[in-house]
């Protein structure tokens, strides 16, 4: 936020961009569904997200819901916030994602029935997933530095030749046996499965991993000089390099770290939710992690919080074709309405402190 912004400015500005979003998302469920209320709608995805609204009060199987969605939104938004802070739009998120996935499934596969302790075996899967999506986000980085690829067009095509390589291993060399199924490959064993509170899918583990990925991409950006280097290299390039810096270097360094917390995703997906590799594991996650980063304004403080926002919705909204007959898809619309609102109100805004300083100067 600018630094000449007022409180008052700054709860104008964000409750005009939350009023926006209501006007949106309202308008957007009268034309859907005529005969039903917005704010009936709206009531039941967050009633949904945190209890059965049959029955009401709390349920801890759909928080625990929440929080199994809100694990790879985390660690998406973790290692976009350090790539945007280099100044790159790492839109290949998707395909580090699934390629997380597959490193943990390869590990997982070579050591099944080695003898080696699970838990070392786990470990080792999701520290493979960290380098696939590392490595996958590296050759984006590669491809942008020294092959002047934009990393838009990069990512985007690294993202297909992901799917495709999930698509082939599940059908081919992991195909389960005697069957080609879009389920995915042979589950694994519940020894290699990491450990869940009650019988929810929550993962203490998992949990963990994706609050400390965010904590890592916080106090990098907030508290290093590693953070403030990368932070000079993406505001401006070419006085970064006048000061000694090397921002190639640095933008590497941003995809490789940015990458590896994102590969995480994959990896808890695997280890943690599904047990196998299917071919929808990113589950659209990073595509969700982009409009976390977009509304936060690239600024990890709130992230988690808006994360959280977003799994409730995610979660929320699988009541709307039970309850209401509306179709779940609805959720990523009041997603994207909110996202709309939020990045018009900023761009307001900073056109009317654009004119406050050109008329301060003259």
């Amino acid at each position: 936020m600018n630094d000449h912004m007022t409180w008052r400015e700054t709860v104008l500005y964000r409750g005009g961009a939350v009023l926006l979003a209501l006007a949106l998302t309202s308008f957007i469920i009268w034309i859907s569904s005529p005969e039903t209320p917005p704010w009936e709608v709206l009531g039941l995805i967050f009633r949904g997200a945190f209890s059965t609204p049959s029955q009401g009060g709390i349920s801890w199987s759909k928080v625990a819901d929440v929080l199994v969605a809100w694990i790879p939104m985390l660690l998406a938004a973790a290692g976009l916030l350090i790539t945007f802070a280099a100044g790159l739009w790492n839109i290949g998120v998707e395909g580090q994602i699934v390629m997380g996935a597959v490193f943990t499934t390869w590990v997982l596969r070579a050591l099944q029935g080695s003898g080696y302790p699970p838990a070392l075996i786990l470990t080792l899967g999701i520290v493979a997933g960290a380098v696939g999506g590392a490595l996958w986000a590296l050759l984006v980085g590669l491809l942008r530095t020294y092959g002047g690829v934009n990393e838009i067009f990069g990512g985007l095509g690294m993202n297909f030749v992901a799917t495709t390589i999930v698509l082939w291993l599940i059908f081919g060399p992991w195909k389960r046996p005697g069957i080609g199924s879009m389920s995915g490959t042979e589950p694994f064993p519940p020894e290699l499965h990491l450990p869940t509170l009650g019988n929810t899918r929550l993962s203490p583990v998992a949990l963990a991993i994706g609050l400390g990925g965010m904590a890592v991409a916080y106090l990098l950006l907030k508290g290093t000089y590693f953070g403030l280097r990368l932070k000079a290299v993406g505001n401006n390039p070419r006085a970064a390099r006048l000061m000694g810096m090397q921002p190639g270097r640095y933008m590497l360094l941003a995809f490789g770290l940015g990458g590896a917390l994102v590969g995480l995703a994959g990896a808890v997906q695997v280890t943690a939710v599904y047990h196998r590799l299917i071919p929808a594991i990113s589950s659209g996650y990073g595509w969700l992690g982009l409009l976390v980063c977009m509304l936060v304004n690239y600024d990890p403080t709130w992230a988690p919080l808006v994360s959280l926002f977003f799994a409730a919705i995610n979660i929320g909204s699988i009541q709307l074709p039970i309850v209401l007959s509306l179709d779940s898809s609805l959720a990523g619309v009041i997603q994207g309405a909110l996202v709309f609102s939020f990045l018009f109100t900023e761009g307001l805004r900073r056109t009317v402190m654009r004119r406050r300083a050109r008329a301060a100067a003259s």
